[in-house]
């Protein structure tokens, strides 16, 4: 009975000690990583089309609208100097964006309703390119198609990184790189750079597995003096 309590002590704190790791070092749910979320927030604004629903035909009119919006806005921020010009932009633009929107939608024979807004909202971690956002609040513009229900784009509209290729959604990783460069200190880049995340996931692994391997020693060490 002794060596079966024991054994559910065991498997109790492995199970501890890896939970631990994957909410705590994983994925920055620390100090040093909420932080580094807030700083990182703090200088970006993200740009994000919800479709009405999941259906095919509302998705691919997402992307319309997606594409619609970049041609329009891409001259005007691609030129923006900073956060803030960035977004006196959209609030300058934002009654053309939405009649843009609302214009493709009409084209492609719905009458759903499109609502543009420009705030604060808590996303979770979301990948673009080569770049992890960390999970938090963030600035986003978003165009809300429809109930904007279903499943959404985004990119990051400051620093521009929407405007590098829009016919495919793609990411040049070296302008994305350069971009976020200029805006993140080294330390918040690395904290975003999928190439440093997978680094980190791995040193992680191996702290993990040294910690419980550590607790397997200790443990047997008691039962050989028992």
């Amino acid at each position: 009975m002794k060596k079966i309590i024991t054994v559910i002590i065991i498997l109790s704190t492995i199970t501890f000690i890896i939970f631990n790791y994957n909410n705590g070092e994983a994925y920055g749910e620390n100090s040093k990583g909420v932080n580094n979320q807030k700083s990182i927030a703090s200088k970006i604004i993200r740009f994000h089309v919800l479709a009405n629903s999941d259906s095919n035909e509302d998705q691919a009119l997402k992307l319309k609208v997606r594409d619609k919006v970049l041609a329009f806005i891409a001259p005007k921020m691609s030129s923006s100097k900073d956060i803030n010009e960035s977004r006196n932009i959209l609030k300058k633009y934002n009654n053309e964006i939405q009649e843009i929107s609302q214009e493709v939608v009409r084209e492609n024979g719905y009458n759903y309703s499109v609502k543009t807004e420009l705030n604060e909202d808590y996303f979770p971690i979301k990948t673009y390119g080569d770049i992890t956002l960390p999970q938090g609040s963030y600035e986003a513009y978003r165009i809300l198609i429809g109930s904007a229900k279903g499943h959404n784009w985004w990119c990051v509209m400051f620093p521009p990184l929407c405007f590098t290729d829009i016919t495919k959604g793609n990411v040049e990783v070296e302008k994305t790189q350069n971009e976020m460069k200029k805006v993140l200190t080294k330390e918040e880049y690395d904290t975003v750079d999928n190439s440093k995340i997978d680094q980190n996931k791995i040193v992680v692994k191996f702290k993990l597995k040294e910690e419980i391997d550590k607790f397997i020693v200790c443990v047997k060490d008691k039962f050989k003096k028992e």
